[in-house]
């Protein structure tokens, strides 16, 4: 299926979740420091494992840094 990652189109495998994207732009599923929405609304972590993706869905992944 493709979806829009940070507005770049992805292919992933059929049955992929939230956090199948976490693991791919993070390297891992925990996500720390992380946050996503999908389709415009924020998706808590606590389901990320269980909130499938839809092909053509939206997604954002925003990673919190360290800086000033």
């Amino acid at each position: 299926m493709t979806v829009i990652v940070n507005g770049e189109r992805r292919e992933l495998p059929a049955g992929a979740t939230v956090a199948h994207v976490v693991a791919l732009l993070a390297g891992d599923e925990s996500g720390r420091g992380v946050a996503v929405a999908l389709e415009g609304e924020v998706v808590p972590r606590g389901t990320w494992s269980q909130t499938p993706l839809r092909d053509g869905a939206r997604i954002e992944v925003v990673a919190a840094i360290q800086g000033g």
